[in-house]
């Protein structure tokens, strides 16, 4: 059976590593690692992660300073052995069956490039979590998977791995457009087999999210520069026209046209970003 290396970055989030650990641990799939990154974290993430590598010896630790989710990922994936690679949240959960339903489609269908599954929302929230059907068209404008979903390790060395720059989310995003291209095959589990936590945001955090949204949506474009160009041939002319109100209208009433309501909401965004580059 080809091993799961499931890479778990922690900051902070020691009252639910247990939990996501036991999910871990619970899995009907054994042929699995479970690599529990450190990334500085000042509560007692040390003293949970050790107290489960002490209980069964797939289990590992990597302790680092604080760098953030995207290098505790990458450092992780960097200590691990496995075949597949499945990324874990500390805070969140897998079913018992998500590794081995992930790994059975894999090994029946092998030009697979990707397998995550349905989801639900547990804690502030709670309730199914509706995610849009993938499409690698739409992925372009919208994160389409959460981080919490399967791939090979030779795909993953192939990239250049989650991309520190992006300090403020969407690593993932960004990770799955270096990833993909239009003609990888991408499946979806017709099961919710993961768990997000959901928490109660403070105003600092929203402050946040806003004030460098803009700032990560450059990053990634900036990052996959040549995967957008089809879709906006003429990048100079279209900045130049995002100066024009009525103009800018017109531009965007056609691209709707074209490529569908789906860019509607990222030509908005990408409006401000070329602003910023004219």
């Amino acid at each position: 059976m080809p091993k799961v290396s499931i890479i778990v970055p922690c900051y902070n989030q020691a009252k639910y590593l247990s939990e996501t650990l036991d999910s871990v641990f619970a899995q009907t799939y054994k042929d699995w690692e479970c690599v529990i990154v450190n990334d500085g974290s000042p509560d007692n993430t040390e003293d949970v992660a050790k107290e489960y590598c002490q209980k069964d010896h797939r289990f590992k630790y990597l302790c680092q300073e604080n760098q953030g989710i995207a290098m505790a990922r990458n450092n992780g994936i960097k200590e691990s052995s496995g075949e597949f690679i499945l990324p874990l949240d500390s805070d969140d959960i897998i079913h018992e069956t998500y590794l081995e339903k992930a790994i059975f489609h894999f090994k029946n269908h092998s030009t697979t490039k990707l397998v995550y599954c349905k989801a639900k929302k547990f804690g502030s929230i709670n309730g199914y979590w509706n995610m849009p059907t993938y499409k690698y068209e739409n992925l372009l404008w919208k994160n389409l998977i959460f981080s919490t979903a399967m791939y090979k390790r030779s795909d993953y060395d192939k990239t250049n791995g989650y991309n520190s720059n992006l300090k403020y989310g969407l690593e993932d995003w960004d990770f799955f457009l270096s990833l993909l291209n239009e003609r990888d095959v991408v499946y979806c589990i017709d099961e919710v087999l993961f768990f997000y936590r959901t928490k109660e945001e403070s105003r600092t955090t929203i402050l946040i999210n806003e004030n460098h949204m803009q700032e990560s949506l450059m990053t990634i474009y900036n990052n996959h520069k040549e995967k957008y160009v089809p879709y906006i041939s003429n990048i100079i002319f279209l900045s130049h026209m995002a100066q024009k109100g009525e103009l800018y209208e017109e531009i965007l009433n056609s691209y709707s046209y074209k490529l569908g309501n789906f860019l509607l909401s990222p030509l908005i965004c990408l409006k401000k970003l070329l602003r910023k580059m004219s």
